[in-house]
């Protein structure tokens, strides 16, 4: 999702580091309709999640972690305001 985000230039998502897990500038809120759907971050998301400009909630996640697929055809993201 990061690249389809910067590929449209949507304002507040960055990925710095491209999708590496190493720069946390691509997180959003998931809506939460649409949060257990997904799979389960990992290790190394959760601990990039603690890094974020704005606190993290229960439906953080790193875009560059979300892939664009049928299943997620739809998926409403929110931005933080301070990214």
């Amino acid at each position: 999702m990061l690249h389809a985000a910067t590929d449209n230039l949507v304002s507040g998502v960055i990925g710095e580091c491209g999708g590496d897990v190493s720069c946390a500038t691509c997180h959003v809120f998931v809506d939460p309709d649409w949060f257990d759907r997904l799979p389960p971050a990992e290790a190394d998301e959760l601990e990039m999640l603690e890094a974020t400009v704005e606190e993290p909630t229960e439906f953080s996640r790193l875009s560059c972690q979300l892939s664009c697929t049928s299943e997620t055809d739809g998926i409403v993201l929110n931005i933080p305001e301070s990214q």
